[in-house]
């Protein structure tokens, strides 16, 4: 099983490896900057090298970033678009050159200037940012929860994002369990899992969902609220997170645990999967 959490990165990019490792994870998902802010320094050769020095002696494959929160490439006022193109431009550099897998950015918000127009934005952003970058880095969309006027919480509009970039493949899907469950598939229940996987693979095609974001939910089923619980301490429960690993359909994926963090050196939630997966 290919299995992460998201780990922090005090004190230098290059400490995350041995996060991972400590919790028993073989890969994980990192920012490479503040996820909060705009600001972001450049990468100097000798950090990257330490990077992927750390990332050889702790054997962690694949690495998967999760870009900053404030960019929303759906907007449409010019300012904020122009800022978040400029961002996710500067953090898939960084990915490039840090030599990471993945990554994962939310397609963002229209604010009311309809879903066909934030479409079109996200997919003109992205196009820009693509043909500026040439890189090996996969740029993934994910799954949200379907609250105010967020875009992505029907596979329909990430295959429509996918449909309408230039370069679409360069561009795969990430889906989070805690979004899917708030937006619309009941995960707690078997029956829920299965119309997950059909409608993907109906619409994008299974082959395009590269990373899973595995957490449990604090809200019911279609709420469109997104809070994070740890693994069978939420709406979802720990059995639906067996069948998820398991599944002959899923299995091969990249898992991540974006899970609150446990005060302690080893991490229950990822004990938790290995023992389901074992099971």
């Amino acid at each position: 099983m290919i299995l992460g959490k998201h780990v922090s990165i005090a004190g230098g990019l290059d400490k995350s490896f041995k996060r991972a490792a400590d919790i028993g994870c073989n890969s994980m998902q990192i920012f490479v900057k503040n996820p909060r802010g705009w600001k972001m320094r450049e990468v100097k050769a000798e950090e990257a090298e330490k990077f992927r020095a750390a990332r050889k002696k702790y054997e962690i494959d694949p690495v998967v970033v999760h870009a900053a929160y404030l960019i929303n490439l759906a907007s449409p006022k010019d300012e904020l678009w122009g800022k978040s193109i400029s961002a996710l431009k500067s953090e898939y550099q960084r990915c490039d050159r840090l030599g990471a897998e993945y990554l994962i950015f939310h397609p963002g918000s229209h604010t009311g200037s309809g879903l066909e127009s934030g479409i079109r934005r996200i997919a003109e952003a992205l196009n820009e940012i693509l043909a500026e970058v040439d890189s090996e880095t996969m740029i993934l969309l994910e799954n949200t929860a379907g609250a105010g006027t967020s875009i992505g919480e029907e596979f329909s509009q990430l295959k429509s994002i996918l449909e309408a970039v230039d370069l679409p493949e360069r561009l795969g899907i990430c889906i989070d369990s805690c979004h899917a469950f708030a937006a619309k598939y009941n995960l707690a229940e078997a029956e829920g899992l299965e119309k997950l996987i059909t409608d993907f693979d109906e619409i994008i095609g299974l082959e395009h969902l590269k990373v899973i974001h595995l957490n449990d939910s604090k809200y019911d089923c279609c709420t469109n609220k997104d809070e994070h619980a740890h693994l069978g301490e939420g709406k979802i429960g720990s059995q639906a997170f067996k069948r998820v690993i398991n599944h002959p359909q899923l299995k091969d994926k990249i898992f991540i645990l974006e899970t609150p963090q446990f005060e302690k050196q080893k991490d229950d939630d990822v004990i938790l999967l290995k023992k389901l997966r074992e099971d």
